[in-house]
């Protein structure tokens, strides 16, 4: 059992550091270059504020 919720988590923070590096930037320059800034921006704005806020709290 302990198995199983190591591998859990350990697939849980592998998709956490992917949707944040890799789908996350694809994403918002794709909206770029679809026309879409003014969704893309106030998106790329919360998430600078969340992962600051998150970066402080860790501390």
């Amino acid at each position: 059992m302990g198995s199983v919720k190591f591998g859990l988590r350990a697939s849980w923070g592998i998709l956490k550091l992917l949707c944040t590096v890799v789908f996350l930037p694809v994403i918002l320059i794709g909206m770029v270059l679809g026309g879409l800034i003014h969704i893309a921006f106030p998106l790329l704005l919360i998430g600078g504020v969340i992962a600051l806020a998150a970066s402080h709290s860790a501390r």
